[in-house]
């Protein structure tokens, strides 16, 4: 039988990283981590008790103390912390925008890439991220790195907003993503980056299921290795 195998998906905000690895888990029976969710409990947390970002010690002391487990709930993973279902409100366009300065604090990064680390050790994992596949798992089976267009991506995430009722602009959605990308890959811990290994997809033109099926190509093919 194939060892369970650690698949890093990395990409910028809204390239449906968070889709297919939940659907790649799900097909694989795999656990899926978001590790993006657990950065925006952060900043939830984080602006709910007004603890100001640039406080690396009381954000570490934060993470410590933080209780956050994935539940799988009919067909989805729902985000707890410290008991409360928190899935919808991680989401909100105020949390987006807070959570690469979260993400940049490098005690935050300390604490929470070391839970994703004890939490995918034995394999079987699908995470997600901005860092997997050169951080928390530079050793990781299978990397890929997921990207698309700005403007396309944008529009994915106006979209998303508006199923959810969020009134949005799609213009300002479209800017705020270019601002997320440019905090991302400017920060100076863990910046988004392409581990040198990653499969490349662009999503642009490809919908949900296109995309999974490449990526279940390549596990597939990678599983009958042995």
């Amino acid at each position: 039988m194939s060892k369970p195998l650690i698949i890093a998906i990395d990409g910028p905000s809204g390239a449906g990283k968070s889709t297919l690895s939940k659907a790649l888990a799900t097909d694989l029976g795999y656990i899926h981590i978001d590790t993006g969710a657990m950065y925006r409990s952060v900043a939830l947390l984080a602006t709910r008790r007004q603890i100001p970002l640039d406080d690396a010690e009381i954000l570490q002391l934060l993470c410590q103390q933080m209780q956050l487990e994935f539940r799988r709930d009919g067909g989805e993973t729902k985000v707890f912390v410290n008991g409360e279902d928190v899935s919808s409100a991680i989401r909100s366009p105020e949390v987006s925008l807070l959570t690469s300065e979260v993400a940049a604090c490098p005690t935050v990064r300390e604490e929470l890439v070391r839970m994703q680390q004890q939490m995918g050790e034995g394999g079987g994992v699908v995470l997600e991220g901005r860092d997997i596949g050169t951080v928390v798992f530079p050793q990781a089976e299978i990397k890929f790195f997921l990207s698309a267009s700005v403007e396309e991506r944008g529009r994915r995430r106006f979209e998303e907003l508006q199923a959810r009722g969020v009134q949005v602009d799609l213009r300002q959605t479209i800017e705020e993503v270019r601002v997320r990308d440019d905090a991302d890959s400017s920060r100076e811990h863990a910046p988004l980056r392409r581990a040198p290994d990653a499969i490349d997809i662009d999503s642009t033109a490809l919908n949900i299921e296109q995309v999974e099926a490449l990526m279940l190509e390549v596990v597939r093919e990678r599983l009958a290795q042995g």
